[in-house]
């Protein structure tokens, strides 16, 4: 693993602007295509559930498979650069999706239902070059990249980019999609994450990696092996932490502008949203200067409880006063949490196997919370009678039951947590490195 002092300002230019254009495009994959097609095409959240669940099951094989082709090719620069570009191409085409068009290409189907499945089968497309130029390629490059005394500080400025991203596309740019016009708004997008691949071209230095030689399916279901497992004993339980983490997000997170549209019925959620925004964002750049000092695992558990504290507040505030403080303190936990799990999976991944790895964790931050987590959500939301018609169209109304359900979900981060902290306890009184 990397252990240089620190890293230049030409390397922070890089890691901001590839991860901030791509966290605009996962932006909009993991909240506004929920908003779009739950508002122009289906108001059932069961789409809305097979569509998160699908995607997630596509960046995971994507990542698992081009992270071990990344290691294989000793490159990383040519899978962010073009996956950039098509990743950009494939957003801009969610503009072309209608109930109208799909009624003239399969004039015999229910175009509501072949609207939906275009919508999710076209979010398959779009995961799949996003999650080969962020998740396996570039975060492959970040832990390449970046040394083990400066990760903290790394990850709470990376962990702030989905939020500043957020924060840009409320306040500047939800409101074309509140006109309804979601052309334009996934052309602004599409168009500014194939600028980044363009820019990367001339400024993204290669990182120093060595290619790997061992036959292709070994490198594919190395870190699935039960040897490979109880080796790196401390990395599968940060990874199994971050798993629940995750699931909890889940619960709630796809359905968070969907819940303050038509349940709490604020037509300035953007304003909600960019005060919350901004102020984890502080929260997650100051905790960033400690979680190295204070160390990952003791950071976790406090930056979880902060976490629960919001979600519990979230399901009993209703105005919009209360749901911002209750806001401020879940998103803030949600932040600090992610940054020191993330550090601290890191600094446990070997070295020379970073592709690969991005894919188990994967299975763990992506795939399984996202199979697991709108699913749960789905089923609070379902059992509730809040309904409305829209367009002759009776659509069910996610309750604060999200928030309570993932609160419950969250408590059993502590599980992995425990183990985790019995696990370095042992390495720390037997002194032996492999003990975790």
């Amino acid at each position: 693993m990397k252990t240089r002092a620190g890293i230049g300002a030409r390397l922070w230019s890089v890691l901001v602007l590839l991860g901030l254009a791509g966290q605009f495009a996962w932006t909009i994959e993991n909240m506004y295509f929920n908003v779009f097609l739950y508002n122009t095409i289906s108001g059932d959240p069961g789409y809305v559930a097979a569509m998160v669940a699908a995607s997630a099951v596509v960046a995971t094989l994507t990542t698992l498979l081009m992270g071990v082709v990344s290691d294989r090719t000793g490159k990383r620069k040519p899978f962010i650069c073009g996956g950039y570009l098509l990743w950009g191409l494939s957003t801009m085409a969610f503009g072309l999706v209608t109930v109208e068009n799909a009624a003239v290409l399969f004039p015999s189907a229910n175009a509501i239902a072949v609207a939906a499945m275009m919508v999710i089968g076209l979010d398959c497309v779009m995961t799949f070059f996003g999650s080969t130029a962020n998740d396996a390629a570039f975060n492959a490059y970040v832990t390449d990249v970046v040394p083990n005394n400066r990760r903290g500080k790394v990850e709470s400025v990376l962990s702030i980019l989905p939020l500043l991203s957020m924060l840009i596309i409320f306040g500047l740019f939800d409101g074309m999609t509140q006109a309804g016009q979601w052309r334009e708004f996934f052309f602004i997008f599409g168009i500014s994450v194939i600028a980044t691949g363009i820019i990367a071209l001339f400024v993204l230095e290669e990182a120093p990696i060595q290619p790997e030689r061992k036959p292709f399916l070994s490198q594919l279901v190395y870190g699935f092996r039960p040897s490979v497992v109880r080796e790196h004993k401390g990395l599968y339980l940060s990874l199994a932490a971050m798993c629940v983490f995750s699931v909890a997000v889940q619960v709630f997170f796809p359905y968070l502008i969907i819940y303050m549209q038509h349940y709490l019925k604020l037509d300035a959620y953007a304003i909600v949203l960019g005060v919350v925004l901004i102020v984890a964002s502080l929260v997650s750049v100051i905790g960033g200067r400690f979680i190295d000092r204070v160390g990952k695992l003791r950071f976790a558990l406090p930056a979880a409880l902060i976490m629960l504290a919001g979600l519990v507040a979230m399901f009993f505030t209703r105005q919009m006063l209360p749901v911002i403080l209750a806001g401020m303190v879940m998103m803030s936990g949600y932040m600090l949490l992610t940054s020191a799990l993330m550090a601290q999976i890191r600094d446990l991944t070997p070295a020379d196997k970073a592709g690969h790895f991005q894919g188990v964790r994967m299975v763990f931050s992506v795939m399984l919370p996202m199979l697991i987590g709108p699913a749960i959500g789905a089923w609070v939301i379902k059992g509730n009678a809040a309904t409305y018609v829209d367009l002759g169209q009776t659509k069910t109304v996610p309750t604060p039951g999200i928030f309570l359900a993932a609160a419950a979900v969250l408590l059993l981060t502590a599980i992995p947590l425990w183990g985790l902290a019995r696990c370095e306890k042992k390495t720390a009184e037997t002194k032996e490195e492999s003990a975790c």
